[in-house]
């Protein structure tokens, strides 16, 4: 009885993966609130960035236009415009969104933040509407 016990326990402890001293070291600052708000606040801001690139990228793909012909259209470097939408992380400027928003007629649109939380989640604070296709005759 013993040994089963025992052997459930070394094969729970081998199915688990171990926790990265990076990993506990988030898990102990999590606890603290005030870190834990500010990192909700940045992961939030993170979240709306990350979202706002890709319904670019989807309406470039949408439009069938290389990400080195958008680049020509918004009056950007090709690496650059390549760079923002094929990294996992971005951080792009406003005039860089714009440029790439005014070349693929897209309008932007900033919502306040105070919205219900249903709002919050329909929206997203950011969002990209199409407002015509350039293929449309």
């Amino acid at each position: 009885m013993v040994y089963h016990v025992c052997y459930a326990l070394t094969v729970e402890r081998a199915s688990m993966k171990a926790r990265s001293g990076a990993e506990r070291y988030f898990d102990q600052r999590m606890k603290d609130p005030a870190c834990a708000a500010a990192y909700r606040r940045a992961r939030t801001q993170v979240d709306a960035i990350d979202g706002l690139i890709r319904a670019l990228d989807e309406r470039r793909m949408a439009l069938d236009l290389s990400k080195a012909e958008l680049a020509r259209r918004a009056g950007l470097r090709p690496e650059a415009v390549r760079r923002l939408l094929s990294a996992g992380s971005h951080n792009p400027t406003l005039s860089t969104v714009s440029a790439l928003a005014t070349a693929l007629d897209v309008q932007l649109i900033l919502e306040s933040e105070d919205l219900s939380v249903g709002e919050r989640e329909l929206d997203h604070h950011l969002r990209a509407v199409y407002t015509r296709d350039r293929r449309a005759p």
